[in-house]
């Protein structure tokens, strides 16, 4: 068996074909979430590289201050939405592809986060959290699907957390949703490459944001945000499908979720303080 396995690994070519990378001409870049951290930093790069960013988020003033800050070969171009509303993010995209001709890189970081304790817990906190952190990202993906399948190609990036590895303090809804958006992303890379859409997994440690300001706990290794941005503007430039870092908190976090439950769980508290 083994050997039959190992025969059909390295027979089986489809893997090693170069998935889609884009190119500045290729047509426009979509982000979710992008008036602050992660996705403010990566909207910035990417438009430093050339690219037409529409970026997307809640408030249109932060937006309007993030598009007047940039400046050379790119753009920003706000497009302000509430990504619970489906209606909202398929006209985004319509929009874009109107404007801009084609849609070629979507990236979905749009989340939210409500700290949480057993002893404390309130529906409306997951209510919020999974609205937000899955049903956002779905909405934001079934129109770019869409639009990528037309053009015959495409990049997806899905951003999720080290905190879907595993269990970690305060983060049951948190944890739930990255959970969920992790198994979302390899479960439609299977499909997603014979269409020649990239399909990426963005799994941050704790990175230096608005969102991690609400820990109270040791947060290990905490990365800067625009080197964080780096990090995913050089994944998405690669063929990885996962795009995870700092790599020595985030390999921990994996190879700890492996361990028999009871190391798990004394593991996860000396690493957090949790």
């Amino acid at each position: 068996m083994i050997e039959r396995f190992g025969e059909f690994i390295s027979t089986n070519k489809e893997d090693d074909l170069a998935l889609y990378t884009a190119k500045p001409e290729d047509g426009a870049v979509w982000i979710t979430g992008a008036s602050e951290g992660i996705g403010k930093a990566v909207a910035r790069s990417l438009a430093s590289k050339g690219f037409i960013v529409y970026a997307s988020a809640r408030s249109a003033d932060k937006l309007k201050a993030l598009a007047d800050s940039v400046s050379g070969r790119g753009e920003i171009v706000p497009l302000s939405l509430d990504v619970t509303d489906r209606e909202a993010c398929d006209k985004a995209v319509r929009k874009i592809l109107d404007e801009a001709g084609s849609l070629s890189v979507t990236i979905l970081n749009a989340g939210t986060y409500v700290p949480q304790r057993a002893n404390d817990l309130k529906f409306e906190d997951f209510d919020k959290t999974l609205d937000v952190n899955v049903g956002g990202v779905l909405n934001g993906l079934l129109p770019s699907i869409d639009a990528m399948k037309q053009a015959g190609r495409g990049q997806i990036a899905i951003v999720a957390s080290v905190a879907g590895y595993g269990g970690l303090p305060k983060n049951g809804a948190y944890g739930l949703s990255k959970a969920g958006l992790i198994n979302l992303a390899e479960t439609l890379k299977f499909d997603l490459d014979r269409m020649n859409i990239k399909m990426q997994v963005i799994t941050p440690g704790f990175i230096d944001t608005p969102l991690t300001e609400k820990n109270d706990f040791s947060m290990p290794f905490l990365m800067d945000v625009d080197e964080a941005a780096k990090r995913v503007v050089r994944g998405l430039e690669g063929q990885r499908f996962e795009i995870t870092f700092p790599r020595r908190f985030t390999y921990l976090i994996k190879l700890v979720n492996h361990f028999a439950y009871p190391l798990y769980f004394l593991a996860v508290r000396k690493i957090t303080g949790g």
